[in-house]
């Protein structure tokens, strides 16, 4: 009955107009190479201020989930990625494209993203209520060693290197220190400037490491323009519908389960999603020459990731990606806090944004059918145009979060800083993660400690923090032997060249 009155709230025609902003956005920033979820989520933060929340988070969320969309058609027309996850579907997506079977590709990969987004939304339907109740039961000890679990894994799961990823998470605590003790109220790292006391806008940082620096890289290397392959025939043929749709069905469940976890990102699903693909498959020569189940699988995970990955939001309040973590900012914007409570104090407005979800995914399929081709335009545009148009929008979208250029010369700095990561190989993401768990996560040490009058050890006297605090320890322990690992195992190659 409350997903019935989310469909009604979400359904009124201004959320529906909010809804197909947010899609088309997610479908524009996808297409265009170098932009993404993370980056237009941050930019269009600041126009939603005078918003109703509802709709403000329906054309957020719709930017998240839309940008998976249009990843996919660059990928298989122009071989030209629109975003992280759809690095996979390169592989098989365009030699299907060469093939003249660009229709085939991009009609899978819809159908599959609609399924997988479809599914993992009645998962957040049907998991989310249960699982907030569950979560009713934590306390500050809990909550502690949850944040802990969530910053191990970021560490872990980000990047090739363990070194880079302490690096990133290094630098993202350090900047979360900034600004009041949240229990004293003492000044901490503000240098006796006004604008830290509250700390850095985790708005104003993500829009510059991702953002800014996206356009400094792109100014080096402006992107290729070519014919475009014509799109028709849209669905496979008969024989190919079989493995097709089980590949959407592993594709799916990986891309859930993937979600739930924090410090993931959609591109380990999608990869997960192709390397399963190949391993079961009778003739694995198919691959990379263009094998359907090469674009099902891996776009079905990556959407899947999408639905699943609200779940932690929603229920415990902890951000799994960059772009949640962006949306729990704009939750905190509009007077919203994430966590077991939201279900029961704000129902109206969680089932309206998974309703709005539905809908969304399903504007998504009508859009990417038979408007693929027109899609893949975009991309086409040259960089000496479109660069200009982002600059001017970061520079209106971070004046406006406080009405100070102190915000705009922000965002540059750490767009300089982003750029020299990118540089470097040091992963962005475990930074912006960073700042938003360590921030919670200092709050229940405080009020644990208060609790236990000092007593470290009575983490471990609690079922669920001692649990939670030991596969931390586990998880870190396995992230230290793989890049052991993996340095001998470089070393080796290098021996032997």
């Amino acid at each position: 009955m409350q997903l019935l009155g989310g469909f009604e709230t979400a359904l009124s025609w201004w959320n529906l107009f909010y809804c197909l902003v947010g899609v088309t956005v997610g479908m524009l920033v996808g297409v265009l190479p170098g932009l993404g979820p993370a980056t237009a989520t941050a930019l269009l933060i600041p126009i939603t201020f005078g918003m109703d929340p509802i709709s403000a988070i329906i054309m957020l969320a719709g930017i998240y989930y839309g940008g998976m969309y249009g990843g996919t058609i660059t990928s298989v027309l122009i071989n030209t990625p629109g975003e992280a996850a759809s690095v996979i579907t390169c592989l098989d997506g365009y030699p299907l494209a060469k093939q003249g079977r660009a229709g085939v590709a991009l009609g899978v990969a819809a159908i599959g993203s609609f399924i997988g987004g479809t599914i993992s939304i009645i998962g957040l339907a049907f998991i989310g209520p249960a699982l907030a109740e569950w979560a009713l039961k934590f306390g500050p000890p809990e909550f502690f060693a949850l944040m802990l679990f969530g910053l191990v894994m970021v560490v872990g799961l980000m990047g090739r290197s363990l070194i880079r990823g302490l690096i990133a998470a290094f630098l993202g605590l350090i900047l979360s220190l900034v600004g009041l003790d949240p229990v004293s109220g003492a000044q901490r790292f503000t240098f006796g400037q006004p604008f830290l006391l509250e700390g850095f806008d985790i708005v104003t940082i993500t829009m510059g490491l991702f953002g800014i620096s996206e356009i400094l890289l792109g100014m080096e290397s402006m992107y290729k323009t070519g014919e475009l392959p014509k799109v028709k025939g849209l669905l496979p043929r008969r024989d190919e519908w079989k493995p097709t749709m089980k590949a959407i069905g592993r594709g799916t469940a990986l891309g859930f389960v993937s979600g739930l976890v924090p410090g993931t990102s959609s591109t380990i699903p999608a990869l997960l999603s192709y390397s399963l693909e190949r391993q079961i498959a009778k003739d694995k020569s198919r691959f990379g020459k263009g094998a359907i189940e090469g674009v099902a699988g891996p776009e079905t995970a990556n959407n899947a990731y999408c639905g699943s990955a609200l779940i932690p939001l929603f229920t415990l309040g902890i951000p799994s990606s960059p772009t949640i973590a962006i949306l729990l900012g704009a939750f905190i914007m509009h007077g919203l806090t994430p966590g077991p409570t939201l279900f029961m104090e704000n129902p109206n407005f969680v089932w309206a944004i998974i309703a709005s979800m539905f809908i969304g995914n399903l504007i998504l399929l009508i859009m990417n059918l038979p408007l693929a081709g027109m899609w893949a335009k975009v991309a086409l545009v040259p960089p000496k145009l479109l660069y200009p148009i982002i600059l001017l929008i970061t520079v209106l979208g971070a004046y406006s979060i406080n009405n100070s250029l102190w915000d705009v010369g922000v965002m540059y700095a750490f767009g300089i800083i982003g750029y020299f990561m990118k540089k470097l190989d040091i992963p962005m993401a475990p930074v912006v993660l960073t700042i938003v768990l360590s921030k919670l996560m200092e709050t229940s040490l405080t009020q644990s400690m208060t609790i236990f009058e000092g007593n470290m050890f009575a983490f471990f006297q609690r079922p669920i923090s001692a649990t939670l605090i030991v596969l931390s320890i586990v998880v870190l322990i396995f992230s230290v032997f793989a890049e052991v690992k993996n340095k001998k195992s470089a070393l080796a190659g290098d021996i032997e060249m």
